[in-house]
């Protein structure tokens, strides 16, 4: 006789399944996290002073999902900041799990005193969602302490007035001529052509074309003006070999593709592996061929080396103080902004330690025995990182018969007068234009003799002779590397990994 075992009553946790998330839910848990992760970022290298991407290309890399959330709440998080800061203070009520997720418990406290309620789905929005009314009681101690009437009140203490740009977008001439790109965004936009980089357009502002057709496929990339007009002062020629010494994120490096028709060669030079991914991004989306992305140290490329030896021209965009585009990186919603940083001791020494290294990359780019043309461009507006940098540059530039060009002659807004040969140096404006730039162009002139024996000295700019030796080995090749190069630098420089990335 068969026995069939009764089945067991089961017990009411088990019964009880957890809810799956709505869509909004969801949506907002995962916007909320991907928030936090992009605010980590930009604090964190706020923190140390040291360069990140922006915000913008932070929250519209591929990792992102839901862009246009994640970007809001990035952006009204950092303007409500402080006083977030102020209040969870206040409240006391950060325990030592909470605290190592502080970013999040930052935007989730934005959404509960300032935002939308809807969706505290999660361990952190329930956690905080239980002591709102602690939250909205030091909010309004604060509002006390500060006398202050309102909200609005306190934020204008902190905020900045938003910079209001045109959207400038540049047409890939490898995918898409002008005039048909011209004739697909009018269906929807007003646009223009810009009066001084040929395939740059302009829009009005705030339009958002992060999802728009021509974006998406490479056709067109959204690019500023300044930013624009770099690789076109360089102007190579189609079949040229053209170095841009620090490339990543890679539009400049696709733009110079574009100007060359695909034809010759760019070598795409950077040393950052984070950045190496976003260079090599962009450079698949442009459908450029003629790139080669290189992952290394622009200082550790030998100029007398066969794969460098014939190159026509170079583009130098160092690592700068970014001091010319805080509005379009929005870097005045950032803490060092708010507290006043931009003036004070530290700064002055970064800014230092910063002309000191465009000031290598710069000499590094002359000594290329066939190179005829260097662009030198930061998003700067600091005298430190601009003139003077090329002032210091111009004995060595001249002795390897360099001169300065003048890129777009008809631009009228031109270096700072502290130089001889100022009025060919291109300066743009952070408040007429919207973001300040430099851009300096050295041209070779005609017949000048190379001389591939010269190189820098550390202490100064002046010329060294150096015996020539010939089948030296990669050991003695390295050891009679020039001061400029040599102590900790070499052993740092000899330490990171180089080599050809490959786009198939």
């Amino acid at each position: 006789m068969a026995r069939f075992k009764a089945k067991q009553p089961s017990s009411g946790a088990a019964e009880k399944k957890k809810p799956r998330m709505s869509n909004a839910e969801r949506s907002a848990y995962f916007s909320r996290r991907e928030a936090a992760k992009v605010l980590r970022s930009v604090l964190q290298g706020d923190a140390h002073r040291r360069a990140v991407a922006s915000i913008k290309s932070l929250v519209y890399s591929p990792s992102i999902k839901n862009k246009k959330a994640t970007f809001a709440l990035v952006c009204q998080t950092l303007k409500h900041l402080p006083i977030i800061k102020d209040v969870l203070e206040g409240a006391n009520i950060l325990n030592s799990r909470w605290k190592r997720q502080v970013e999040l418990v930052y935007i989730i406290t934005y959404d509960i005193l300032f935002g939308q309620e809807i969706s505290f789905v999660g361990d952190a929005e329930k956690f905080l969602l239980q002591r709102k009314v602690s939250l909205q009681s030091a909010l309004a101690q604060l509002l006390v302490r500060k006398k202050m009437k309102c909200i609005e009140d306190l934020l204008d203490r902190y905020q900045t007035p938003d910079v209001s740009k045109p959207r400038y977008v540049r047409v890939n001439t490898l995918k898409l001529d002008v005039d048909s790109a011209l004739i697909d965004l009018r269906k929807q936009y007003m646009v223009e052509k810009d009066d001084v980089v040929p395939d740059l357009l302009k829009l009005p502002p705030k339009c958002d074309l992060h999802d728009h057709p021509l974006v998406m496929n490479g056709s067109v990339f959204m690019q500023g003006k300044a930013s624009s007009m770099v690789a076109a002062a360089l102007d190579p020629d189609p079949g040229w070999e053209v170095l841009d010494a620090c490339a990543a994120p890679g539009n400049k490096t696709v733009h110079l593709a574009a100007l060359m028709r695909g034809k010759g060669k760019v070598i795409a030079c950077e040393l950052n592996k984070e950045r190496i991914k976003r260079l090599a991004d962009t450079v698949r989306l442009s459908g450029a061929c003629n790139i080669e992305v290189f992952h290394g140290d622009f200082l550790s490329l030998d100029p007398k080396d066969p794969p460098y030896s014939k190159v026509r021209a170079i583009l130098l965009d160092p690592s700068c103080s970014g001091s010319g585009t805080v509005a379009e990186r929005l870097d005045h919603l950032l803490p060092s902004h708010a507290a006043g940083q931009s003036a004070n001791v530290d700064e002055t020494e970064r800014l230092t330690k910063l002309a000191s290294f465009q000031k290598k990359v710069l000499t590094h780019a002359l000594c290329f025995p066939q190179v005829e043309r260097i662009v030198y461009s930061t998003c700067s507006i600091h005298q430190i990182e601009n003139e003077d940098v090329v002032n210091s540059i111009l004995p060595l530039a001249a002795s390897h018969g360099f001169r300065l060009g003048t890129p777009f002659p008809k631009w009228h807004r031109r270096g700072l007068p502290v130089l001889e040969g100022f009025e060919h140096l291109v300066r743009t404006d952070p408040v007429e234009d919207k973001e300040g730039f430099f851009i300096a162009l050295f041209v070779r002139e005609e017949g000048s003799v190379i001389h591939p024996s010269l190189s820098p000295d550390s202490s100064h700019l002046s010329l060294v002779k150096r015996t020539k030796r010939k089948n030296l080995s990669k050991k003695e090749a390295r050891i009679r590397m020039p001061t400029l190069y040599g102590g900790m630098f070499k052993m740092f420089l000899y330490s990171k990994p180089s080599f050809r990335v490959n786009l198939k």
